[in-house]
């Protein structure tokens, strides 16, 4: 697939671990980082390439151990979606 200067960019400052390419290969692992790590310019970017359902879908089954309590408190208010997980110190519980 080819992806744009900018979502390149984007990826590459998120997931440094690996090539941009590779995360994006995972949509649903790359938005958990983003949702994570990314600035908020970072967000506004990924907004032209990822619906407003992508990353309610990332937040309501997210790739394991990303998400810091912060970081899901945020996202689930700015998605207004209330979902039933508690967040525990190392993860998630159902």
């Amino acid at each position: 697939m080819i992806y744009s200067d900018e979502l390149l960019a984007v990826a590459k400052r998120i997931f440094c671990f690996s090539s941009p390419e590779e995360a994006l290969e995972f949509p649903k692992r790359f938005l958990t980082y983003a949702m994570t790590y990314a600035w908020d310019e970072d967000i506004e970017i990924l907004g032209k390439y990822f619906s407003d359902d992508d990353f309610k879908g990332a937040l309501d089954d997210p790739a394991p151990g990303i998400f810091d309590q912060s970081s899901w408190a945020k996202w689930n208010q700015r998605t207004a979606v209330l979902p039933f997980r508690r967040f525990r110190s190392g993860g998630f519980q159902a």
